[in-house]
């Protein structure tokens, strides 16, 4: 029999789509909002082919994402549910549409990449992203489902009591800035993002308490100077780029980090590797996908601080969080 972790990986060609098409059809909806049931119930609640239903369940049971009870019924396992839910904070599904949808049809450039290597000349990352208002909207939907839950414990390990102005960096509709403004009923933010983003900012259900206090500049991170603050955030950003670009972009932190009322500080927000870069296995998998997808790739702590370092910020230090992403911050003295 074949080791365990050999099996998930040796069948997740199967599991992620089906775990994709079970939150596109409603399966895990109706186990949340309807409660647990079995197929022939389930399909008729869903007007779905009970066959078919029945086999995507026993292999979702098998990965411990949902589970049947004695009497044929159904159900959402505790620890899934939360990121199944589209009504809480740590949804998922927006990113699990885009690795099933966009980033499953790439993966066959891994081959050519391995023999040839990944040409400099290739097309933008983002070309795909803006290529019309539907890719947008779908990407900075999976912007938001990967980032919304996770910020709010990285506000909080921020500690923003004190800052005044944050300016959240290729923020996207503002995952990371909603929820350091409900956190800090004294804070405001300005996202910082291409213009075409504008019209999504402050769409979510969460940020319509703070939209007065939430602000939208446009503008390219490359060819622009960024808004003045005192508290500059990049999150899940550099893991896109190449040290150097990621060096520039530190520098043009470093630059509008304002220190008149006191030290400014940025934040860098990402995936960490273990020092050894053994693991996590997500954060393996999205290097891996940064290499696909972007032009950058997934870091340690120790070398996030070392481009901070580069850029001109000091004291710098690392503060995990429970999840995947973690916190970078560089100081700027006053």
């Amino acid at each position: 029999m074949m080791p365990r972790a050999l099996e998930n990986t040796v069948y997740g060609l199967i599991s992620t789509p089906v775990l994709h098409t079970a939150l596109k059809h409603g399966v895990f909806a109706s186990l949340i909002e309807q409660g647990p049931d079995t197929v022939p119930g389930l399909a008729e609640r869903l007007s779905t082919d009970p066959d078919t239903l029945e086999r995507m369940l026993l292999v979702l049971t098998s990965l411990g994402v949902v589970e049947r009870s004695k009497d044929g019924e159904f159900a959402l396992t505790a620890e899934a549910a939360p990121f199944l839910d589209h009504r809480n904070s740590r949804y998922l599904g927006g990113f699990i549409e885009h690795l099933t949808v966009e980033t499953q049809g790439r993966l066959t450039r891994l081959d050519t990449y391995l023999t040839d290597g990944k040409q400099s000349g290739e097309a933008s990352p983002f070309d795909d992203v803006y290529r019309d208002s539907e890719s947008l909207r779908a990407f900075m939907r999976a912007m938001w489902d990967l980032s919304f839950g996770m910020s709010q414990e990285l506000a909080a390990l921020a500690g923003l009591s004190g800052t005044t102005h944050l300016v959240d960096v290729g923020g996207a509709t503002g995952p990371f800035a909603v929820a350091a403004l409900l956190a800090e009923p004294g804070l405001r933010a300005t996202v910082f993002d291409m213009p075409a983003v504008a019209p999504l900012v402050g769409e979510d259900a969460e940020a319509r308490p703070v939209v007065d206090r939430l602000g939208f500049a446009g503008g390219d991170f490359f060819a622009d100077e960024l808004p003045r603050g005192d508290c500059l955030a990049f999150g899940y950003i550099l893991s896109d780029w190449d040290d150097d670009t990621c060096v520039r972009l530190l520098e043009k932190a470093y630059r509008a980090c304002d220190t008149t009322g006191g030290p400014g500080r940025v934040l860098i927000m990402d995936r960490l590797f273990d020092d050894d870069h053994t693991g996590p296995l997500a954060t393996a998998a999205m290097n891996l996908v940064m290499h696909i997808e972007m032009a950058g790739r997934h870091r340690t702590a120790a070398e996030f601080i070392a481009l901070l370092e580069r850029a001109g910020f000091t004291d710098c230090e690392v503060r995990r969080s429970s999840a995947e992403k973690h916190l970078v911050i560089g100081h700027k003295k006053a």
